[in-house]
């Protein structure tokens, strides 16, 4: 099967990347802002703007991928890409948060060339989809976003159901990784492959404990990148909307605990504070009902107690602050 990774030089599409050559997939992905390291550049530019997500470890690249770059911002360049490319699945894992145009009209975009391309799309779209006024949502939850970010995530769906109606739309929460193992995948006291924004926040939160607070009124599903990404690769034969999160709702103040326990940081002075006092505005509460979408998987969605158990003293990465 051959597989185009947008946004494969961000956190999770580069596990998906990973995953996918596991499974013995012909890959493609795509980068904007970081230099290509290892692997084939094909095709030149594509469009030229921005992807969404850095690589982790400073670039992108993996032995037996194409790398293309491109601009999901531009429709002309993204359906130019997957008319190239003719993939069998287009995995679309880019956004950034604070742009519309790359959030939205870019989910749009890569909507737009996966109906161009004959292909079956794949889209991840995100809990803050929801306000967190109900309990918990199921896959047939209806969005009422309360932030610019979530509104443009919502938008990104409805385009996307209209145009590409055979689309599995998969949102998801909290993506956490294994972190660094051992000596550490590119230095000491460097961001690594296999660290979320999450895990860097906490170790640096650990180091400084002026550089923020870890919310314990903001509650999601946190899901490991690994079983995420393998549930996206599967639910491309699913058409509809899927949740994939972990079973365990956990305060981000519980899973700053939870790294820090797993890597052997010091979690007994993390500074806490609540969003509904300290903002910025967000859904407090959003718990993803996964029941559904666990049903048509193999892969199992772990929760974040299960996932970040602690490791044995010799496994635990180097982290800044740490004697």
């Amino acid at each position: 099967m051959k597989i185009l990774v947008v946004g494969g030089s961000g956190f999770l599409g580069w596990e998906v990347v990973r995953v996918g050559l596991a499974a013995g997939h012909d890959v493609v992905a795509t980068y904007y802002g970081n230099p290509v390291r290892g692997g084939a550049v094909g095709g030149g530019a594509v469009g030229g703007g921005a992807v969404g997500g850095g690589a982790p470890g400073g670039g992108a690249g993996a032995v037996g991928v194409e790398w293309r770059r491109v601009d999901v911002r531009s429709r002309e360049g993204t359906v130019a890409l997957g008319t190239a490319v003719r993939p069998d699945v287009i995995v679309n894992a880019a956004y950034r948060q604070s742009d519309w145009a790359t959030t939205a009209a870019g989910g749009a975009h890569v909507g737009l060339a996966a109906a161009a391309a004959g292909a079956r799309l794949v889209h991840v779209s995100s809990d803050v989809v929801f306000s967190g006024a109900a309990p918990s949502y199921d896959e047939t939850a209806l969005p009422d976003p309360i932030t610019p970010y979530g509104a443009a995530k919502a938008a990104a769906e409805t385009a996307i159901a209209a145009m590409a109606p055979d689309a599995a739309i998969v949102r998801t929460s909290l993506i956490v990784g294994p972190g660094l193992v051992g000596p550490g995948l590119v230095g000491p006291g460097v961001v690594g492959e296999g660290e979320s924004q999450h895990e860097r926040f906490l170790h640096r939160l650990a180091a400084d404990p002026s550089r923020g607070v870890l919310f314990t009124d903001d509650i999601r599903c946190p899901v490991h990148v690994t079983d995420l990404a393998s549930a996206l690769l599967e639910l491309a034969a699913h058409p509809g909307v899927h949740h994939v999160a972990g079973p365990d709702a956990v305060s981000r103040h519980e899973l700053g605990v939870l790294i820090g326990r797993r890597d052997g940081v010091p979690t007994d002075h993390l500074p806490t504070g609540r969003r509904a006092e300290l903002g910025p505005p967000a859904p407090l509460d959003v718990r993803l009902d996964c029941t559904a979408t666990q049903a048509k998987l193999t892969t199992r969605l772990r929760g974040a107690r299960t996932f970040l158990a602690p490791r044995p003293p010799g496994e635990r990465p180097h982290w800044p602050g740490r004697r």
